[in-house]
């Protein structure tokens, strides 16, 4: 029986070499021809001539190409200036309301969290918090976003605000998941020992899920800091209004020198952020 199939595998071996299963396989060229057809038809309908607010018309490529050369020549002066209306102060205040949000949405959050947790209070009252917390999530950035401008009016403020009370609904699921996945002999035995609530969050459920916190946190971070540019532009702080701006004006070197910091400054963080989630990974 051995020998047979052996002697089956070995013809079946000799029969097909490497080269004629190349050449057997499925006939994709079609396909990618047919894809590359309808992409190019989609750029050429797109890149149509379209009506400024003017009325005026204006060719599509020739904007696009526009575009491409403020990314690779963008306005060094703005780039490079240091007051308010430099790319760096634009950044940095960019950079401040995503991580002030992200720090004030994770203090607001961790109430939420251990109250929605169904290992550390009855039921009942963690369905409730739940609840609360997806009602939170259900509402987009932008909504809370208009929504902020008209308390505080336009500025970093409504930006803050924003990014605090968006962070509160997704810290708050990836906290709850964190803590009802704990070890619970740990806490069964602070049980037997009579310790309370406070106590039981204090010595059982601190030490097992910081590193679990502090990663949802750089990962929050990083999303904050790309929705504080596009609340940006509808006025709530950042560096989008004046993107937005330079792009309605069609000063595509002002666009480029905003991205091209933009870019940069999300490499950065990309690259801090990963630092970080390798040394929490391997518990450093």
């Amino acid at each position: 029986m051995k020998n047979t199939i052996k002697k089956n595998s070995s013809k079946y071996t000799n029969t097909m070499t490497v080269q004629e299963m190349y050449e057997a396989r499925p006939k994709l060229w079609i396909y990618t021809i047919i894809t590359i057809v309808i992409v190019a038809l989609i750029l050429a309908w797109s890149s149509s001539a379209f009506k400024k607010t003017d009325g005026t018309e204006v060719d599509g490529r020739a904007v696009a190409l526009s575009i491409v050369k403020g990314i690779f020549s963008p306005n060094r002066e703005l780039l490079f200036n240091l007051t308010k209306e430099g790319v760096p102060y634009l950044l940095l205040e960019t950079l401040a309301i995503a991580f002030m949000g992200t720090l004030v949405g994770a203090i607001l959050a961790i109430p939420f969290a251990f109250l929605g947790a169904t290992n550390i209070v009855p039921k009942p009252i963690a369905i409730f918090f739940r609840t609360v917390v997806m009602s939170i999530r259900t509402i987009p950035a932008f909504v809370y976003g208009l929504m902020f401008i008209r308390v505080t009016g336009p500025g970093a403020a409504a930006g803050l605000l924003t990014m605090s009370v968006c962070s509160i609904g997704m810290i708050s699921k990836m906290f709850i998941e964190s803590i009802e996945d704990l070890d619970p002999r740990i806490l069964e035995s602070l049980d037997a020992s009579g310790c309370n609530t406070f106590e039981k969050i204090r010595y059982g459920i601190v030490p097992q899920i910081s590193a679990d916190f502090a990663s949802t946190l750089i990962y929050r971070f990083d999303m904050n800091l790309r929705d504080t540019t596009v609340l940006g532009l509808v006025g709530a702080g950042g560096i989008g209004a004046p993107l937005i701006f330079a792009m309605n004006c069609y000063k595509w070197d002002q666009a480029g020198a905003i991205l091209v910091g933009l870019i940069i400054l999300i490499l950065i963080i990309e690259w801090f952020s990963n630092k970080l989630r390798n040394k929490l990974a391997r518990g450093v």
